[in-house]
């Protein structure tokens, strides 16, 4: 299956005016944003966990990256709330479910095969002092990629020209793009060498961010 994988065109989902597709998990479905590969692939998507449902044991042999949207994840490794920012590199693994119900926006099979840094931050508590009425986090940096956090007050720009490729999420408010109207939920993909500049609604925004890493696009190596 491919899904949005022109990787050198701009692409945008309103992900909330998407349909859930069921997963192969009862209580388990998902929008899909990008995706190479079947049911095992390299894919973005925002994936909503029923009350009470949880996946099989597995082992990411590609890597998984998360931020929890609303509700409380579950896994082996505790408990984690909205707001939260997860890395579980190649080789972990684990549990998933949700006693309460969650929705995550989730990464796979898009890290450094020998990467093994997986940690967790509180998005909010890695804010530095805002510029300009941006504030912003840096999550996580490497040779391939930057993950970042930004809160924007209302009217605030948020510039980006990092090379190899830009990719957002909003998380919560809205901000206008290229003449277009970005709100909660949306994705965006802007291709190697696309600047990006978004300014905040009247609510402001909250955004985050992955740079660098259309580099290394690849479908799973299995």
């Amino acid at each position: 299956m491919e899904l949005n994988a022109d990787f050198s065109t701009r692409t945008v989902v309103h992900s909330e005016k998407t349909e859930w597709l069921a997963s192969p998990m009862a209580g388990v479905d998902r929008r899909m944003l990008d995706r190479i590969g079947a049911e095992v692939a390299r894919a973005t998507s925002i994936v909503r966990y029923a009350p009470g449902s949880q996946f099989s044991e597995h082992t990411h042999t590609g890597g998984e990256e998360f931020i929890v949207l609303d509700g409380v994840f579950q896994d082996d490794y505790g408990d984690f709330p909205a707001g939260t920012y997860v890395r579980n590199p190649p080789t972990t693994a684990h549990t998933p479910g949700s006693e309460p119900g969650c929705t995550i926006f989730v990464k796979l099979w898009q890290f450094d095969p020998d990467d093994r840094n997986q940690f967790h931050k509180t998005m909010a508590d890695e804010l530095g002092a805002p510029v300009d009425g941006v504030a912003t986090a840096e999550l996580h940096r490497d040779d391939r990629e930057v993950v970042t956090y930004s809160h924007l007050d209302p009217g605030a720009t948020l510039n980006n020209t990092d090379p190899g490729g830009i990719e957002m999420l909003v998380i919560g408010g809205s901000v206008t793009e290229n003449g277009e109207t970005l709100g909660k939920g949306a994705w965006l993909r802007l291709p190697i060498g696309a600047p990006f500049s978004a300014v905040a609604g009247l609510d402001g925004a909250k955004v985050w961010m992955k740079t660098g890493h259309l580099r290394h696009v690849a479908p799973p190596a299995v």
